[in-house]
């Protein structure tokens, strides 16, 4: 249990570390994109800028989904927080798919009506564009690879906002370079693309948040591993029962192995014990491993 809440911990201090870290980088884009994208008349650009600007405020979402869901268990929640985690990967889809639609929704109305306005500026815009859009890849790739480390589905939707608001700059570079080149609707036609894909990236996280919160069981290579683990405890005759719950980013398993019949009570304690801690400690995200004991079949 100790080291279960050290690690717990360690992964609240990794992702609270990612999420102030891309929260100074998005506050800096903003400036920059907002300063130049009116300097240079460009729509897309500061656009773009407010994308980057709600990616630091569905950060702090993160940061309290996190912390919230890492405290300790409570009276009131005597299975521990981790749901909240998913409230917040939840809140995280909704946003982006809000995002994903509003690019959607803006993309048509310029097809439609044809809004295009001449710009200045533009290779001073298009170089801020390709600055946002390296920042951004590289934050996607650095927070995702936090959320694979603490096993947060709260920091890989912030992960995949990054990587949403990099596809909204790709539209405003296109935009930008359409209007150089006399093709402004490119930046329609790119919003479009991109509207369809973080909205289907928005569906995938929200998925994946409803499957932690209903007891969705482990995949089949982690029950795989799970049967083996447990079948190569001293002692196990046999697994008779075996069930998985996902509880936000950990795991319940309940399990009831098959023993000798003669064992004394004590000898089957020491077995169930065995076979708990083998659990525990070849599967960091399980939080909690009940096993019980029945009698080997004659």
């Amino acid at each position: 249990m100790t080291n279960t809440m050290n690690d717990t911990r360690e992964n609240i201090k990794i992702a609270n570390k990612v999420s102030i870290r891309t929260m100074v980088i998005n506050f800096i884009l903003t400036i920059f994109q907002i300063i130049i994208g009116i300097l240079a008349g460009s729509a897309a650009l500061v656009s773009s800028a407010i994308h980057t600007l709600s990616d630091g405020a569905t950060t702090i979402i993160v940061i309290i989904g996190v912390n919230v869901g890492g405290k300790k268990r409570d009276s009131s929640h005597q299975y521990g927080h981790e749901r909240f985690e998913c409230v917040a990967s939840m809140i995280m889809a909704v946003i982006l798919a809000v995002v994903g639609l509003g690019i959607g929704y803006s993309a048509i109305m310029d097809i439609i009506y044809s809004t295009y306005e001449p710009i200045s500026l533009e290779i001073a815009a298009l170089a801020v564009a390709l600055v946002t859009i390296a920042a951004k890849e590289w934050m996607f790739w650095y927070t995702r690879a936090a959320a694979k480390k603490t096993g947060s589905g709260a920091l890989m939707a912030d992960a995949w906002h990054s990587r949403s608001d990099a596809m909204a700059t790709v539209g405003a570079f296109f935009g930008i370079l359409g209007a150089r080149m006399g093709f402004p609707v490119l930046d329609s036609v790119a919003g479009l693309i991109i509207c369809v894909f973080i909205v289907k990236t928005a569906v995938t996280i929200f998925k994946d948040a409803v499957n932690q919160m209903v007891d969705k069981a482990c995949d089949p290579e982690t029950l795989e591993r799970l049967e083996r683990v447990v079948s190569e405890q001293k002692g196990v005759m046999g697994i008779d029962v075996l069930k998985t719950r996902i509880f936000g980013s950990k795991i319940f398993v309940d399990i009831e192995i098959a023993a000798d019949g003669d064992l004394t009570l004590h000898e089957a304690h020491i077995i169930a014990e065995r076979v708990h801690d083998a659990v525990e400690a070849g599967f960091p995200n399980v939080k909690h491993c009940m096993v019980h004991v029945n009698p080997a079949k004659k």
